[in-house]
């Protein structure tokens, strides 16, 4: 009977599966204490700024947000050095990406493109709104195979999807390659480049597609202030786009999906130069601590440009994984990507990285002993 109820494109969805919480692990485990490495979240939490700021607008939480958020529009424009009128934030960046397969994808008609693996909300959402997705295999070195998308490319194909830097890999390309590519798309295919860690990236300019914005018109970014700005559980994203496209959304976007006080913390954490500076800081140190050390334990490590890092253990992986929970410690299997032998950590603080590796340390020495 539920068949009959619903549209044929919900056979064969699943649940997203988040990564576990802490409050899950410490009763699963009986632990007074465990840190979590699994989610790519800001190592140093929520700017004290954007916390004083949230206090401070937690009384207007009765109100309604002013729909389009402009004042943070005009905020992101004189940040990044683009037109307000191009700018769409949203409920996350997911929402940008459901708004632009529901803009400009035809159901039925048009496919999206995109690497596997990928972000899972490219498939589900392609899928949920009757979009055929097609995915081109990574070289094994997790570098972009364009050639390969292309051979997906056709006059139907609406979105390319690339993620860059990558994830789980970290991998990221330099921006001519992405303009480039850009370039080749048929007509009506729009390139959605998602820099959701591009401020981890160094140098920035040699990896980012802002500076071609207004040259590639064909070109969509998307932004996230859940990773560097630390408001994750806020959600809060954006999307860079032509003007022409940036006011379709805007007209069938639901009105007050960024609420009130996501926008204050966003207007905020625009502010907070010094906790910008920190958290890159701490990310790139900690970035090459866990990369130093994990090879020094027998593990292959993948180069990096965001705040975490993909590795394979000496030993089973979802082993270690499991072990680690015990101890106390939360990092991201990625069987959920195809990749079961690897597993991804996102950099900690100092404290975070040192007891991570202390514990990474144990399993792999009892690993030893027994076998």
């Amino acid at each position: 009977m539920t068949k009959v109820l619903v549209r044929p494109e919900m056979e064969g969805f699943k649940p997203y599966a988040p990564g576990l919480s802490i409050d899950e692990i410490k009763k699963r485990y009986g632990l007074s204490r465990v840190i979590k490495m699994a989610s790519n979240e800001n190592p140093l939490g929520t700017s004290p700024v954007v916390q004083q700021r949230l206090d401070l607008a937690s009384g207007l939480a009765f109100r309604y947000a002013q729909a389009g958020s402009p004042a943070l529009s005009e905020a992101l424009a004189r940040h990044l050095g683009v037109p307000a009128s191009c700018l769409v934030a949203g409920n996350g960046s997911d929402e940008i990406i459901d708004l632009l397969l529901r803009v400009v994808a035809r159901p039925g008609v048009d496919n999206a493109v995109a690497f596997d693996p990928c972000f899972s909300i490219y498939d589900v959402q392609s899928r949920l709104c009757g979009v055929e997705f097609r995915q081109a295999k990574l070289n094994a070195d997790f570098s972009f195979p364009f050639d390969d998308l292309l051979t997906l490319v056709d006059e139907n194909t609406a979105l390319v999807f690339v993620t860059n830097p990558d994830n789980p890999s970290g991998h990221a390309c330099p921006a001519r390659a992405l303009v480039e590519l850009a370039a080749k798309l048929p007509p009506r295919a729009l390139l959605v480049v998602d820099e959701a860690y591009i401020e981890f990236a160094d140098p920035l300019d040699e990896f980012t597609v802002l500076p071609y914005f207004g040259q590639s018109k064909n070109l969509v970014i998307l932004r996230t202030f859940s990773k560097m700005y630390g408001l994750a559980g806020l959600r809060l994203g954006y999307g860079i786009m032509p003007e022409w496209l940036a006011d379709l959304l805007l007209r069938v976007k639901l009105p007050f999906s960024v609420n009130i006080l996501a926008e204050q913390a966003g207007l905020a954490a625009l502010e907070d130069d010094v906790f910008v500076a920190e958290t890159l800081r701490v990310v790139h140190e900690g970035r090459a601590l866990l990369t130093r050390e994990l090879r020094a334990l027998g593990c292959t490590v993948w180069p990096t440009q965001t705040n975490f890092l993909m590795f394979a253990p000496p030993m089973d992986a979802r082993t270690l994984f499991e072990e680690l929970l015990r101890r106390g410690v939360i990092i991201r299997p990625l069987t959920s990507y195809g990749m079961p032998e690897k597993l991804r950590v996102s950099i900690g603080n100092e404290e975070e990285n040192r007891e991570f590796l202390a514990k990474t340390t144990e399993v792999l020495r009892d690993h030893n002993r027994h076998s």
